[in-house]
This record gives structure tokens, sequence and C-alpha cells, in this order.
């Protein structure tokens, strides 16, 4: 257990890290911020900082020696450097679980190993797997690069007529996955951590709506039946206990009614905090950042009871964020804002979480 005082490591700069940062100081933890992005928000809260590639082995190994255990704030991270940073520090979520998480092939096949759910898919190595797989999965599918998507990025849907071999080459000729679209009905996430000592504890399940592929909203509790929300939180539990899972984990999955029963199915796991469980920086006793810090600081898990009847929380994306005065002067309103000093279409400048 990392006594006050001590430094851990957070790969990446981006308001996550912002966010782990700014948690672990309540707590007395110093944050060292790796990340090759010299103007990356989270510089402006860590206690020290690293300016240089992931790929820098030199610096890595400096960084390690900064520190006394390293966590990320995103899955791309290269799996090299995580590997070297293990041979120093230990490393939280685990090498293992952030490779798991950084194919989408190799994530459903671990899912499905598990004897969860997710939606058929198949192997799409090139244009003649592709043809291959719409024959068994159909024309209502989703094609999606294995690798580094995001945020609708590094997908397209199928649509009747569609030349396959250009669909698969616009997406880079790429390895992909093939998926079967699901006629859910709801989207929704499990916001969940386990500490070293195997101990687990998962948030409500909320549930998400998206505009553009992007998240717009988050609001707690789901409104689902009580029973789905328990079978999604032990959907969570399972797969963290899986992996050996040391951290916040996020599990995306869809709720389909079925003969008017409710299931669930996987859709992605994020090894890190998530956007999804923002809302518990104002709606729960423990927030995801300051429970993620002390799960890597092998600290004891803290509540996550939530406050309120309803938490809702709204992203600011792009110019939504010109409306800060406004909600700043909204006293129903908890402001948050990341600090980068762009604004661009589509980019994530803060988010507002209100308390109903």
């Amino acid at each position: 257990m990392l006594a006050p005082g001590a430094t851990i490591g957070i790969l990446g700069g981006g308001q996550l890290a912002r966010m782990l940062a700014t948690a672990g100081a309540r707590l007395g933890l110093k944050s060292h911020v790796f990340s090759p992005v010299a103007d990356d928000p989270a510089f402006d809260v860590c206690a020290a900082r690293t300016i240089a590639d992931f790929h820098d082995e030199a610096a890595l190994a400096d960084f390690a020696e900064a520190v006394e255990v390293v966590t990320y704030e995103f899955e791309n991270v290269p799996a090299r450097t995580a590997q070297i940073l293990e041979a120093h520090r230990p490393v939280r979520p685990n090498p293992r679980a952030l490779a798991l998480t950084q194919d989408r092939l190799i994530e459903k096949q671990f899912v499905q190993s598990l004897g969860i759910a997710t939606a058929d898919f198949a192997d799409v190595e090139d244009a003649g797997a592709l043809a291959r797989a719409v024959a068994r999965l159909g024309r209502n599918s989703i094609l999606k690069t294995r690798r580094l998507g995001y945020d609708g990025k590094g997908q397209a849907q199928l649509r009747d007529g569609a030349d396959l071999a250009a669909l698969f080459r616009a997406l880079g000729g790429a390895p992909c996955i093939l998926e079967s679209f699901v006629p859910f009905a709801k989207e929704v996430s499990v916001v969940a951590a386990r500490g070293s000592d195997g101990q687990f504890r998962a948030y409500d399940l909320c549930e998400n709506t998206h505009e553009h592929h992007i998240l717009a909203t988050t609001e707690a509790p789901a409104n689902v039946a009580p029973e789905t929300a328990r079978a999604a939180i032990d959907v969570a539990r399972r797969i963290a206990e899986a992996a050996d899972y040391v951290g916040v984990i996020a599990v995306e999955m869809f709720v389909v009614v079925e003969e008017a029963r409710e299931a669930i199915l996987v859709n992605e796991i994020a090894p890190r905090v998530h956007n999804s469980g923002h809302w518990t920086l104002d709606g729960a006793v423990t927030s995801q950042f300051e429970q993620h810090m002390r799960a890597v600081a092998g600290w004891p898990l803290g509540s996550t009871r939530r406050h309120g009847n309803r938490v809702l929380m709204r992203n600011l994306i792009g110019d939504d964020v010109n409306a800060w005065p406004a909600l700043a002067g909204d006293e129903g309103a908890c402001l948050h804002l990341y600090g980068k000093k762009e604004t661009r279409p589509g980019r994530k400048m803060g988010h507002v979480t209100r308390i109903l």
C-alpha cells in the first residue's frame, strides 16, 4: 500500500489523466504524467512531467525510477511501453488486460470464453474474408478495425450494394472484425473497480446516449429491470476477475429485449476510467478517478453510493463549451472544463453534471 506522498505514474496527458491527478492530490498522492504532447491538459495539475515518445526507452526507464506504480489513461498505449515499464515497476491494470482491450477480436474472444454473450462476429483479414463473413453474418453488420478505433472512428456500417473490397480498403486494409448489428433497446455501461486484494465495487449501471458516435449524455441509474442491472454488474465482475484486473474498468453493453425480457450483450471493454463514469465526480461518494487511484495505490476502495435520486451528465463537445458562462451561473450545474487550448468539432471540452 502506497503512503501519502508517493508518486503514481500516468501514461497519457488528456482530460482523464488531469482528473486522475486531481483526485490523487486530494489523497496526498502525487502524479507524474508521461505524454508526447507538450500542451496536454494534465500537465496543468500534475506534480511532475515527462514529455517524450512512448517508444523512448531511456525516457521510460527514467520515468519508472521516479514513480512507485504506473497506470494509464487510455488503452492505446503501445504494448511494448507497458512491458518496458513492468520490468521496473508494477503496472496497473496489468499489461495483459491492456493487450486484451487493444484488439477487438481478442477482446470478443476473451469475453465469449467466459460464457458472456456478445454480438456475432467474424475475423476479417482481407477482402475475401470480408465476403465470406458477410455471407455468414449478413449485410446488417458493421465492419471495424481491430485496433485504434474510438468515437465511431475506424468503422463502417455495411449497406446493400456496397463494394466490399472498396469498403475494406477505406478502413486502411488493416485487419478488421465484422460484427452483426445489434437491435438494442438501450446502451448501458458498468463502471467498477477491483483492488489488488480482489475487492470489487461497482457504481450504478448507467444509461448512455450517443450523438454522431460520441457519448452525449449518461444517466444513473439506468432505467432497466433490477435483475438486468445485477446481471450487468456480475458480467463486469467476471471480466475483471478473469483478467486479474486492478483499477477502474468500464464495460459497455447493449440491452436487448427478447420475448419481453431484457438481456445483456457486451460491446466493448475500456481498461481505464471512462466518460460514462464522469457523473461520479459529483454524483457518488467516491469518484471513479479517486477510486482508480485508490486501487492502483493498494488502498481500500471507497463507497460507490450515489447522491440524489438520479444523476445526469452531459458532455460539452466542440462549441458547446462556449456556454460556460451560463453554466457557471446555473446553481444546479456542476461544471468541469478540461483546459484544452483548442476547440474543435467532436472534441470533448468538458462536461456538466446535475444531481436530480
